[in-house]
């Protein structure tokens, strides 16, 4: 949660357990004020309905209720069944057999003759065996396929390297990065080592508060970017970063803007402090 000094309305981030739901006593590290801090809000679930009631069956008919079978259908006939009367069945007629009729022998085309026009279809309608590429089966070309492949590499290097202008090279990348960006023309930042506060709460969480202000000394408007507060240990590396906003987005010629910014559970390891522009 964020909380406000009421005096010089100071902002610190600090989180909801240090707070507590019933509150407590803080003190605001820039002026020494205190006052009672009231714990954050919890929201209520929402009620559950119950389920509804299971449907009721019925219960099935007693044998009392039950409607009496049919005695009608039930009764015996002692009568026969009538025979039908017999009547003359028309036998069905004799049907011919019917049977492929035997050429004559000279109809019948001679063996060698057959086989001869078997091999002349078989050579006209089939590709030869002995051709360099069936006829179906389309050539390859190596220059156009070169030609294809070049086009696409080139395309896929334009793609990286406007990604990389526009995005910048991703983490994984082994390259070295400067930890802060390039100075601001006319944009002065002043964090002095006397405003930073590094202390451990009476709680155990370890606290980090710095106050600067960020000055606009040039002619024109200027945006004012991000600042990146770096904590590194005593072996010179970086354990903890933050990104700290400014009040304001731009600055007048002359205007200046004061930065309040506090962060809790910061590494016990972290002994120096480095303040600059955000690349």
């Amino acid at each position: 949660m964020i909380i406000a000094c009421p005096a010089c309305a100071t902002r610190y981030v600090v989180p909801d357990s240090a707070i507590g739901v019933d509150g407590r006593t803080v003190r605001c590290a820039k002026c020494r004020h205190s006052w009672f801090q009231d714990g954050p809000v919890l929201e209520r679930p929402a009620p559950v309905p119950p389920p509804p009631p299971p449907p009721v069956e019925a219960p099935p008919p007693s044998i009392e209720q039950a409607e009496p079978l049919d005695r009608q259908a039930t009764q015996f006939d002692p009568r026969p069944p009538s025979q039908p009367s017999a009547e003359p069945v028309a036998e069905p007629e004799p049907v011919e057999s019917w049977r492929e009729p035997t050429p004559s022998p000279a109809e019948v085309p001679a063996f060698a003759d057959t086989a001869r026009d078997r091999v002349d279809v078989v050579y006209q309608d089939s590709p030869s065996s002995f051709a360099h590429e069936p006829p179906f089966r389309p050539r390859r070309n190596p220059a156009k396929l070169w030609t294809v492949a070049a086009v696409a590499f080139a395309l896929l290097v334009a793609a990286l390297i406007g990604a990389v202008s526009v995005w910048g090279l991703p983490a994984w990348v082994p390259v070295a990065r400067p930890t802060f960006g390039a100075a601001e023309p006319d944009l002065v930042l002043e964090f002095p080592p006397e405003r930073q506060d590094r202390r451990t709460l009476p709680n155990g969480t370890e606290f980090f508060g710095a106050s600067g202000t960020v000055t606009n000394v040039g002619q024109t408007t200027h945006k004012v970017p991000s600042i990146l507060i770096v904590l590194r240990d005593g072996r010179d590396r970086i354990v903890y970063t933050w990104e700290v906003r400014a009040p304001k987005s731009a600055l007048a010629p002359g205007e200046s803007v004061t930065i309040n910014e506090a962060v809790t559970d910061v590494p016990r390891s972290a002994k120096v402090a480095e303040i600059g522009w955000k690349p």
